[in-house]
């Protein structure tokens, strides 16, 4: 009687190991990869660098075209 709770405790003490250790990875995983695709994220920022791109052409908009680079980034992607 005694061997069947430390076979039980002792396996449920490794699935709960192992989830702490799953979920220290996603957490991780959730910042490398991004929860959208590349061309659905940050509509705005593309939207201005676009319409300020065809307006004043591509040297008059560095900070616009920086600006979609910094959104992704921040939705982690790699750009």
């Amino acid at each position: 009687m005694g061997g069947l709770p430390t076979q039980n405790t002792s396996t449920l003490a490794l699935p709960g190991l192992q989830q702490n250790q799953e979920s220290a990875k996603p957490t991780t995983g959730a910042e490398s990869k991004p929860k959208k695709k590349i061309c659905c994220a940050c509509p705005e920022t593309k939207k201005l660098r676009d319409e300020c791109i065809v307006q004043h052409g591509e040297e008059a908009c560095a900070k616009w075209i920086e600006a979609p680079r910094i959104c992704l980034r921040a939705e982690g992607f790699n750009v």
